[in-house]
């Protein structure tokens, strides 16, 4: 963590801000309040902002902001191998995979044992096909996925290669499974959620996700919003 003052030199030369983003936050909202801030503190009338990696509002976490020259390294850090843990919630499904929608059917559990969960996990790791949720900002026809979803639309979702270089579940309290996934670039951990639930012969769905990790940068070092307005002159 810094203990000196950013300037406006330095926003406008490049800066890499790690921010723990909270619940309920777009990642947008957390570029726009962090444009908003340097432009306000620094009298700058126009800054580049961007951030490397969206995080749905239901996921809190690791979010790298990229200020000023430093923009350039959005699609670097946005390819990085990424680290999220979280709960699975077996035996109800909904239609985003996530808490975004009500539950739209439930399966029983009781068939399941330690040992099922621990042979599913294994499948997963290394490389899958993984169709992305019809409830993602996913573009198909110039239109966002969650658009046609919305709407009532049916539209085919193709599935596409993912990495799962580990994939552990940390904790077991049925219905609640606690995990840690280490993943490629583009990889949906809601579709990672209801994929599980399939392969234990049931239904599941992402409850809670945090992400821990970008390539080498960890949660551990980001900040909030009001400690980096600490920092601003």
């Amino acid at each position: 963590m810094r203990d000196t003052k950013y300037t406006a030199e330095d926003f406008m030369e490049g800066q890499v801000l790690l921010f723990d983003k909270p619940l309920g936050w777009t990642s947008f909202q957390v570029v726009n309040k962090v444009r908003w801030l340097i432009r306000k503190s620094c009298k700058i009338k126009k800054i580049k902002v961007g951030h490397a990696g969206t995080l749905d509002p239901l996921a809190s976490g690791l979010l790298i902001i990229c200020t000023g020259k430093f923009t350039k390294k959005i699609d670097e850090y946005q390819g990085q191998e990424k680290e999220y843990t979280g709960t699975f919630t077996m035996g109800a499904t909904t239609p985003s995979y996530d808490l975004e929608t009500e539950i739209d059917k439930t399966f029983p559990i009781d068939h399941i044992s330690q040992y099922d969960i621990d042979v599913a996990t294994a499948e997963f790791i290394g490389e899958i096909e993984q169709i992305p949720p019809v409830f993602s900002a996913l573009k198909k026809d110039g239109k966002r996925l969650y658009e046609y979803a919305r709407s009532g639309e049916e539209v085919e979702v193709k599935a596409r290669k993912v990495e799962i270089t580990d994939f552990e579940i940390t904790a077991n309290r049925m219905p609640e499974l606690d995990f840690r996934v280490v993943c490629s670039k583009g990889t949906y951990i809601r579709s990672l959620a209801n994929d599980f639930g399939l392969a234990l012969g049931t239904g599941a769905h992402l409850s809670a996700l945090r992400r821990t990790k970008i390539g080498t940068f960890h949660v551990d070092d980001a900040m909030d919003i009001p400690t980096f307005e600490n920092f601003l002159p």
